[in-house]
């Protein structure tokens, strides 16, 4: 069989074209012919590739998607049926504009993949009709969690074709010993207004004043840099606090961590939560939409009520004075990441495409 998984560009670094490189990969181990292919200017992807799948770019220069709609939909239909595509994977949802018209008379398999939670449309009123269109018209609708795959059930015109099935993740359970009372604290993610790292500075002034010995490291770049080192610098948390920038190894600051932090306003499904899964983090996490209620479930980390400043920081203080709280969520935390290891999902999406 002969898979197309279509993305907007895969020369980009996110979490999106990396899972969508893992499913890829997995797909073509599985025995799946495979061809990646970018909309918009993705003939290098960032993420390793394996040498047996075929990556294509529609285009060879950026551009703005809405002047190239017709073109756009003329070059996926093409691509389909030069490569005799069976089973089409779209990675983002809004790309549904181009593929329903693309695939009109085909007999092509046509599954959508969302990313994103479904209460949250980035603010494009096209993002909402592609949903729609979507659950109507795609063969699967594909979500990341089961919270989600509610919200379209409830949410969308659809025919009862929705699933859940949650990203891999992409360490392997850790086997190593750690540096015991590290006294880190640990967050993961982009510097923006989503993922709440103000309301994780305004906890941690809580924090460092019970604390003291405590130290939170932020990995991640993004807009509010200058606003959240204004904030560190004027709350004189500079002693505690530190903003690492991006790094192309993660798992340095996992394995060193003791506690992991998400204060996030809303996720779509949280990579960095299975990655500290497979860490055996502990971890404190606002009780956001959508994803960490399903990926902490039966691993004793705390949820704490969406935006909660003061709940946010005693917990952290109450975890951070409880190692034997700690090592518990710990072990389990490793036996949880079993679910989210690649094989197991990959099969999850074999069953799928097989189904159709």
């Amino acid at each position: 069989m002969k898979v197309l998984i279509l993305g907007g560009n895969f020369n980009n670094t996110g979490g999106t074209e990396r899972v969508g490189a893992m499913l890829a990969n997995g797909l073509s181990e599985a025995g799946y012919e495979i061809v990646l292919a970018s909309i918009l200017y993705g003939d290098k992807p960032f993420f390793p590739i394996n040498d047996s799948i075929k990556i294509i770019s529609l285009f060879k220069t950026p551009g703005r998607t809405l002047y190239r709609t017709p073109n756009i939909i003329y070059k996926i239909r093409k691509l389909l049926k030069e490569e005799k595509i069976d089973t089409l994977i779209v990675v983002e949802t809004m790309s549904i504009l181009f593929t329903l018209p693309a695939t009109l008379g085909l007999s092509v398999n046509h599954i959508c993949w969302e990313h994103f939670n479904f209460n949250n449309d980035l603010g494009e009123s096209g993002r909402r009709i592609a949903r729609q269109l979507a659950a109507r018209y795609c063969d699967s609708v594909v979500t990341l969690t089961e919270r989600d795959k509610e919200y379209w059930l409830q949410g969308t015109h659809h025919k009862s074709q929705i699933t859940a099935i949650a990203n891999p993740c992409p360490f392997s359970i850790q086997k190593y010993a750690k540096e015991e009372n590290t006294k880190i604290v640990l967050a993961v993610g982009r510097l923006t207004y989503i993922k709440g790292f103000d309301m994780l500075l305004e906890a941690w002034i809580q924090v460092n004043q019970s604390m003291p010995e405590w130290t939170l490291k932020i990995v991640g770049e993004g807009e509010d840099r200058a606003k959240l080192t204004d904030f560190i610098k004027k709350n004189k948390l500079t002693d505690s606090v530190e903003l690492f920038g991006n790094t192309d190894d993660v798992g340095r600051y996992y394995k060193e961590a003791e506690i992991f932090c998400l204060s996030s306003r809303f996720e779509g499904f949280p990579m960095v939560l299975l990655e500290t899964l497979a860490f055996g983090l502990p971890v404190v996490s606002f009780d956001c939409d959508t994803g960490p209620a399903e990926v902490l479930e039966d691993t004793g980390s705390i949820l704490v009520a969406p935006n909660d400043v003061n709940l946010l920081a005693s917990s952290l203080i109450d975890l951070m004075k409880d190692d034997k709280k700690q090592q518990n969520i710990s072990l389990k935390s490793k036996q949880k990441a079993e679910i989210y290891q690649p094989e197991n999902i990959i099969s999850q999406w074999i069953n799928l495409i097989e189904s159709l």
